[in-house]
């Protein structure tokens, strides 16, 4: 019994010991490239049927070279899930993402250009997987919107009455 007290007491000390190698290890989720782009963009694409007001939110992965966001046609309130690549360049980036309706409906492509706060390229609209109508679209990032991944505040309920 006694060459147990020991092992236990050591066995007991290992968990402190390991936990210590994480200090000064923290590595920041987000390259300081995401925290600049990342966010809320709009602006305006000019196609074949006129002037058309849009909003792009959205979220890059630089090290895994993916884009991600939500594409919002604020004149038809229809919104499309974004996905595709993202390629790292000196002043931003190229972005190629594919639109979804309703998750599994492919309706458009954008090929764009990101450098500092702004996008401009083309978006495609996609009928029976072929590309018809072209937009040149120019968005801005929205000054003042919280950027992609930040947490909302809790909303504070007042007890009394």
């Amino acid at each position: 019994m006694r060459s147990i007290r020991p092992l236990a007491a050591a066995l007991l000390l290992i968990p402190p010991v390991l936990s210590g190698c994480a200090f000064g290890a923290y590595i920041s989720p987000l390259t300081p490239l995401e925290r600049a782009v990342n966010g809320t963009y709009e602006g305006i694409g000019v196609g074949g049927t006129g002037r058309v007001p849009y909003r792009l939110t959205l979220t890059v992965q630089e090290r895994e070279g993916q884009a991600t966001g939500v594409l919002t046609n604020l004149e038809s309130r229809k919104a499309y899930a974004a996905s595709g690549t993202f390629k790292r360049n000196n002043a931003g980036g190229a972005l190629e993402l594919s639109l979804y309706e309703n998750g599994d409906k492919h309706r458009g492509n954008l090929r764009a250009t990101l450098e500092g706060t702004r996008i401009s390229g083309v978006l495609r609209t996609v009928v029976l997987g072929r590309e018809l109508l072209g937009y040149t679209v120019d968005w801005n990032l929205v000054t003042g919107a919280a950027p992609v991944g930040t947490p909302t505040p809790p909303v504070l309920i007042p007890t009394t009455p």
